[in-house]
């Protein structure tokens, strides 16, 4: 059994949420940079080059990428092997949290009742998934999400007969009833099969595989390239403002369901969608 102290987890959390928030994977600023190229149209290609020249002001500046610094979704990987000491884990988990908050001068946009609306003032608390997995390593993933894009997503409880090609409409009607809200190109999560709840959490957490990594099933890898060629036809375009590139990349999780259901969950992130995660 390996102890783990709980101090530990917080100063990950504290250092991932900045992180997460200034510095975007490699792979989706490659995507950024060479989107302009895929353009025909004056206009896109120049707000493709804008978006490049704030991924360069906000790494000189050290200021965070987007102005929306999101509501902290922490993904938690606990091997069984592992043992927290020296306080709650979760409370540890909200402290890291309020921490890179404060001190990394991020936008705090949590409140505390739906209805109240009073801001907590230190953007916590965050929306924790905990998952017991084998081993004595602890994989802490942070996932800023703005709610520009966040409030343009979708559950749909499809039934037992609708087709991949169902799926690849309700996908498609999403986007475009989002249009340009979120702030396109897109990143694209889409939750497959559990029940209600479930299948958001897949596409929540499909957004936080790397864009260059394929799905490793040979038929949702052909239905994510489908869905994408569907939503790039829109003519959405970067910022809205018409193109090739409404999204940068559809990322599909699947999972069980029951005989009587197909639900799917739709969860879309802007340009800038962000993660970070290390393994203690």
């Amino acid at each position: 059994m390996r102890e783990v102290n709980v101090s530990e987890i917080k100063q990950t959390v504290k250092e991932l949420v900045i992180k997460a928030n200034k510095i975007l994977p490699d792979d989706l600023c490659a995507l950024i940079c060479g989107a302009g190229k895929n353009e025909q149209e004056a206009l896109p290609k120049k707000i493709m080059s804008e978006l490049v020249n704030n991924l360069d002001a906000a790494k000189e500046l050290d200021i965070p990428i987007c102005q929306d610094t999101g509501m902290a979704v922490i993904f938690l990987d606990i091997g069984q092997d592992v043992h927290f000491v020296g306080g709650d884990l979760y409370e540890s988990v909200n402290e890291g949290v309020a921490a890179g908050y404060c001190e990394g001068l991020l936008r705090k946009s949590v409140v505390k009742d739906p209805f109240d609306r009073v801001n907590t003032e230190d953007n916590t608390p965050a929306i924790i998934h905990t998952r017991i997995v084998a081993g004595d390593k602890v994989r802490i993933t942070a996932c800023p999400k703005g709610f520009g894009s966040e409030n343009m997503s979708a559950v749909k409880m499809l039934t037992p007969s609708a087709t991949p090609d169902d799926v690849v409409a309700f996908v498609e009607e999403t986007v475009r009833k989002a249009g340009g809200n979120p702030c396109p190109p897109m990143v694209i999560g889409v939750g497959i099969g559990g029940d209600f709840e479930y299948c958001a959490f897949l596409a929540k957490k499909a957004l936080c595989r790397p864009v260059s990594e394929e799905n490793k099933n040979d038929f949702y890898r052909e239905l994510e390239k489908k869905m994408l060629d569907t939503v790039n036809s829109l003519d959405i375009g970067p910022q809205g403002f018409g193109g090739r590139t409404t999204a940068f990349k559809v990322n599909i999780e699947a999972a069980p369901t029951h005989i009587a259901g197909l639900p799917v969950a739709v969860n879309i992130g802007c340009h800038v969608t962000r993660h970070a995660e290390k393994i203690i």
